[in-house]
């Protein structure tokens, strides 16, 4: 009897992102397609209906780019770029062409407030610092630089560097002197996402706004035709010995960016923001995971509050101490990454006992995980598992936290041993494999 093809689809809660929560509550059941792909045909039937048409509409074409969970399949920016230009703009104060010392976590943090303020993208208008709202703009502003550049004159700032050399601040630069606004474009590298370097961070001031994303690389399009640069004025002789903002140091992940306790206002029942998921996020690094069933997301939940609770008692805290609600000591514990993990397994105490684990299948985390640049513990929980049971041939070295090349191709093996193929055999874990893989 033929072995049946088993297919493994996550719930489409699983997507937290504001568009995808939005159009569950107001779209019918999905059939499948992401909701904004849903809408985009929506529109297009509608305007097709309008204006009388009668052929049928051509199939839709992208692009080939390789398929990565959580990267679109169509991601070309259309970025046309203004010329150079004093800060705020031509009615701005000239300034003198110079090369202003910087630090390349300088470079980083300067590029996340831009991300984190999802500054729109425009080549005419100028941000509150000065900075023309486009992708040189952008630049010119993680660099520093004194005024607007553009991509035919980036370059004068920074030196040629080649793939391999390629670290936190540089940047990716391509200039089309033929027809500037078209095809011309620069990103600044934020670190590669695993070990193969053909995907790193981009951070980039594309349409609708500052983002950072897995992007392949050189880029999506052109690639052969960008050039890497490293900023002249790095402090430090060698501009290479600071630490990397954005890869971890001897193998350990990265802490958690250092968040200021925004006030105990943010938690709470009603609360719903951004330090909310910040806080589960952390929580679940630090054993919690599985008081969440989804998430962890910004509207505060009881999960929350349980896990915050257990990693409260993990510090031997008890009583008021332990309420579920974090304070300024707890958070600082989690973004500094001290204090003590929750104990897997471990009781609970007064937050009562573990919630049940993602999609119902014990110790499984959620799918969000295991993508390109994820570095948890739960990584190194699969590899030793592959290994375990006979699918660790692709490690080199490890497992490890960081997830990689041999971690795909190991889930791929034990996936298709299972006798699925296809989309069901991705090589990225979902309940199904997780399940079988540690039952």
């Amino acid at each position: 009897m033929e072995t049946p093809v088993f297919e493994e689809v996550d719930p489409a809660s699983d997507c937290d992102c504001p568009g995808c929560v939005h159009w569950r509550r107001v779209l019918p059941r999905s059939t499948g397609a992401h909701p904004a792909a849903a809408r985009a045909v929506i529109l297009a039937t509608a305007a097709s209906t309008a204006f009388g048409m009668v052929h049928a509409a051509p199939a839709f074409a992208a692009p080939h780019v390789p398929a990565r969970p959580g990267v679109p399949a169509r991601d070309e920016p259309d970025t046309p770029q203004g010329d150079k230009a004093p800060l705020h703009g031509p009615g701005g104060k000239p300034a003198a062409v110079k090369t202003p010392t910087t630090t390349r976590a300088d470079i980083i943090r300067r590029a996340k407030q831009w991300v984190a303020a999802r500054v729109p993208y425009s080549m005419s208008t100028y941000w509150g610092d000065g900075y023309r709202q486009d992708c040189s703009g952008f630049v010119s502003m993680a660099w520093s630089l004194p005024r607007n550049e553009w991509t035919g004159s980036l370059d004068q700032y920074g030196i040629k560097i080649a793939k391999d050399d390629l670290q936190p601040g540089d940047i990716l630069l391509f200039h089309n002197p033929a027809n500037p606004e078209q095809g011309s474009h620069v990103v600044i590298f934020g670190g590669w996402t695993d070990y193969t370097h053909t995907y790193y961070l981009a951070y980039e001031e594309t349409r609708p706004y500052a983002r950072k994303q897995a992007t392949p690389y050189a880029y999506w399009s052109n690639s052969d035709r960008y050039v890497a640069y490293r900023y002249k004025g790095l402090a430090g002789a060698a501009a290479g010995a600071e630490p990397d903002p954005a890869e971890p140091d001897n193998g350990k992940p990265a802490a958690p960016e250092a968040t200021p306790f925004p006030g105990a206002a943010y938690f709470g029942p009603g609360a719903n923001n951004k330090y909310v998921t910040q806080l589960g996020r952390m929580l679940v690094e630090r054993g919690a995971g599985r008081y969440y069933t989804s998430g962890p997301g910004p509207r505060w939940t009881d999960a929350d509050r349980r896990a915050t609770q257990a990693f409260q008692q993990a510090q031997g805290w008890r009583g008021e101490d332990a309420d579920g609600l974090p304070g300024a000591q707890t958070w600082t514990l989690l973004v500094t990454g001290g204090g003590k993990d929750i104990a897997a397994g471990g009781r609970a105490g007064a937050a009562g006992p573990p919630a049940p684990s993602s999609h119902g299948v014990p110790g499984y985390p959620g799918r969000a995980m295991f993508r390109p640049g994820a570095s948890n513990k739960y990584v190194t929980q699969l590899g030793r598992q592959l290994v375990k049971k006979g699918f660790g041939k692709y490690y080199t070295t490890g497992p490890g936290p960081r997830w990689g090349e041999p971690d795909r191709r190991g889930v791929e093996a034990f996936q298709r041993a299972q006798g699925w193929r296809g989309g069901a055999a991705d090589g990225y874990p979902g309940p199904e494999t997780w399940r079988r893989l540690f039952s």
